[in-house]
């Protein structure tokens, strides 16, 4: 028996989204979800508990980073990262890959796997899809990432076929030293930039593979949307349907909804913590950039239409004195907000599936949604 299985429960005949089920070693959660990024082995700013209060059925941690420190053999030593970080529902992980490509320099690519030097103390390292495999086995993901090259927007067409046929060479020499398929699962990643022809390819190629499942990646860098839309429905038709689909690093509302109606299953961004941090609500009518000194006297909450700890307890006015100032409390504050309105927003997602009215769901979403 697989890791990881998938239960298609319906599909929304008025979209063609998809309601499902994951099942892992740690529990099951519906799809589509949004899934917290727990890049340090910790969601920024949040406890386990607190995770849980709000809804999270399944985080990520990122191979990269645990490799960098404090090392997956420490991690192994103790029992793995479900136990190292006090969470005992499903973990994803990626392969370092996008790290790698993103915040290591200089890196040099070759068919072998990547050279870098650490972003943290310079030090030198060697990637490999094989390396990628042993790290996040020693960390005891629930789901492992194979090692992709992650393409950038733009690139010309050339490179962007060059990389999707070494993301897919690297695939098979992945599956080749995953050893225990019944406790973690690989999913392969399709890659081909924003070319609808290299995009049906790589769909065509990873899933050949027959994995438990399968990430799209090289999207949402820099882009524009409606490309990224396209793509999804250049490949929707190529993957298979008793599989998930995981949109890698997508995680703002409008892309959580579309994405969705295109029958993504799985996302992850930091996208909700990164803006909380830096003062920024996200509300259902928009965003709210809360240092603004309009918000100053202000006894409204967040969001008047949530219900989160957050919107329940504490007034705008409070929340930017807190930035303001510079206090702790507040990032945490805005931080839990911001990941509970995601997670909500799925929710309501998932209800509008079950019910055949996610097309309908979307327009009341954004007459709302400002951006």
């Amino acid at each position: 028996m697989p890791a990881v299985t998938y239960e298609l429960k319906h599909v929304c005949r008025q979209s063609g989204a998809r309601l499902g089920v994951v099942t892992t070693p740690h529990g099951s959660f519906e799809t589509p979800v949004f899934m917290p990024v727990g890049t340090q082995a910790t969601v920024k700013t949040m406890t386990p508990e607190e995770l849980k209060e709000i809804g999270a059925r399944i985080i990520l941690g990122n191979t990269y980073h645990l490799w960098m420190r404090p090392g997956p053999d420490i991690i192994r030593e103790l029992s793995g990262l479900h136990k190292f970080m006090h969470w005992d529902r499903p973990i994803l992980t990626d392969s370092g890959g996008f790290q790698i490509f993103s915040l290591a320099r200089p890196r040099d690519i070759e068919e072998e796997g990547v050279h870098f030097k650490s972003h943290i103390d310079g030090s030198r390292h060697f990637l490999t899809p094989e390396k990628a495999i042993a790290i996040q086995e020693a960390l005891g993901s629930d789901i492992m990432m194979q090692l992709d090259e992650c393409t950038p927007w733009p690139a010309d067409e050339d490179y962007v076929h060059q990389s999707l046929l070494r993301t897919t060479r690297w695939l098979e020499r992945a599956v080749k030293v995953w050893q225990n398929p019944e406790k973690q699962s690989l999913f392969g990643i399709v890659q081909g930039g924003t070319y609808e022809k290299y995009r049906i390819m790589s769909a065509r190629q990873i899933t050949s593979f027959d994995l438990p499942g399968y990430g799209i990646g090289g999207l949402s860098v820099g882009e524009p949307a409606e490309d990224m839309y396209a793509m999804l429905e250049a490949i929707m038709p190529y993957m298979p349907q008793d599989r998930p689909r995981y949109l890698m690093g997508v995680g703002t509302p409008d892309h959580l909804v579309e994405g969705s109606i295109r029958g993504v299953d799985m996302f992850d961004c930091v996208f909700p913590t990164r803006v909380g941090r830096n003062g920024t609500a996200l509300t259902s009518e928009g965003r709210v950039v809360i240092r603004n000194a309009v918000h100053r006297r202000s006894d409204l909450p967040l969001d008047p239409a949530c219900s989160c700890y957050v919107c329940q307890n504490y007034s705008r006015a409070y929340l930017h004195h807190l930035i303001r100032s510079g206090e702790i409390l507040g990032l945490r504050l805005l931080s839990w907000h911001n990941l509970a309105f995601l997670i909500d927003l799925m929710r309501q997602i998932r209800e509008a599936i079950s019910q055949d009215r996610l097309l309908s769901f979307r327009q009341d979403f954004f007459d709302r949604y400002k951006g």
